[in-house]
């Protein structure tokens, strides 16, 4: 435990931008859930639309350096890459 004044503060600093980032990367696992089961339920234009909602998500959490900057680029290159092969295989 901390015994300074200074550590306690930041031991109470660091346990609210924890659950912080806690909380905002459990809404982005969520979103993305929600795309992959639009996807295998073969609803092609829900998951465009859920889409939108994980690109901003991600967006916003790697500017506040929550995710990396790159990890936000890799899951929406990955689910847009899922989208454009199932809008693909429907138009086909």
């Amino acid at each position: 435990m901390p015994h300074s004044a200074s550590a306690k503060k930041r031991l109470r600093q660091s346990i609210v931008r924890r659950d912080r980032n806690r909380a905002i990367k459990s809404e982005i696992k969520t979103s993305i859930r929600k795309v992959l089961d639009a996807l295998s339920n073969k609803d092609v234009s829900a998951a465009q639309e859920l889409f939108r909602t994980v690109a901003k998500k991600t967006d916003q959490a790697a500017s506040s350096r929550t995710i990396h900057r790159n990890k936000a680029a890799r899951i929406k290159s990955r689910l847009s890459a899922r989208i454009l092969k199932a809008s693909q295989s429907a138009a086909g």
